[in-house]
């Protein structure tokens, strides 16, 4: 028998069975949900944030799935897409955190209201923020015209909480220089952690032109030169 859900069942696409690398010193399931109100390019999950997927997973399933994994797993992951687009995420973190395990959520922190309310009623328990770029640059990723002050308002909503955090940026050129990684650094300035994420210039784009037109790629000098950049202004900076 499944846990109830409410009225707001979110759509998953996607159930990861196991991972290693997704949520930072625990063994975790990842949930896929869809639909993403970004259009970065260089995303390497197209069809998700499209809302385009073969197969549709019911979350009563995935609840069942996690039960049947009780003291296999150790952690609970929701990633997209961007899960805080869909009305259900409250249930669903919700029935996860009922069954006792620990919750990563990825976003984009573009709705920083759901971020605070999935906060404050103590429904996860890490969270990913992805900075694309500076907040001021945020012109190929989003139209729309209040996003820096949404982005702003989730990561001082992210940093003044007491879950465990990290902020991402994935670094694509032309978005992504030692400028702007300063700049982000500076912009986060205190923050518990900050990644950084080479491009996978195999993966498949949103944009099909993106990998064709230039060399997203930032080598592994060029990462690293960008880690000692950040480095001063954060308590701990990696390359993932």
């Amino acid at each position: 028998m499944s846990i109830p859900l409410g009225d707001g069942s979110v759509i998953l696409a996607g159930l990861q069975k196991n991972s290693f690398i997704d949520f930072p010193g625990k063994i975790s399931a990842v949930l896929f949900t869809t639909g993403c109100n970004f259009v970065c390019p260089y995303c390497h999950n197209a069809d998700l944030a499209r809302g385009e997927y073969p197969t549709r997973i019911e979350s009563a399933q995935v609840i069942d799935f996690l039960k049947s994994r009780i003291n296999m797993l150790e952690g609970v992951v929701i990633t997209g897409g961007e899960p805080t687009l869909d009305s259900g995420i409250f249930d669903l973190c919700g029935s996860i955190k009922s069954l006792g395990y620990p919750l990563k959520l990825d976003t984009n922190g573009s709705r920083p209201d759901v971020l605070g309310r999935l906060l404050q009623q103590g429904l996860v328990d890490f969270i990913a923020m992805d900075i694309k770029a500076p907040l001021n640059r945020y012109g190929p990723f989003s139209p729309n015209p209040k996003i820096h002050e949404r982005l702003t308002a989730s990561i001082r909503i992210i940093m003044d909480s007491t879950c465990g955090y990290e902020f991402r940026t994935t670094c694509a050129a032309p978005f992504v220089n030692a400028p702007a990684v300063e700049t982000i650094a500076r912009t986060i300035e205190g923050a518990a952690c900050y990644v950084l994420q080479p491009f996978n210039r195999r993966a498949a784009c949103l944009d099909p032109e993106f990998n064709r037109r230039q060399d997203p790629t930032l080598f592994p000098d060029e990462m690293i030169r960008l880690k000692a950049l950040a480095a001063p202004f954060v308590r701990h900076c990696i390359i993932r």
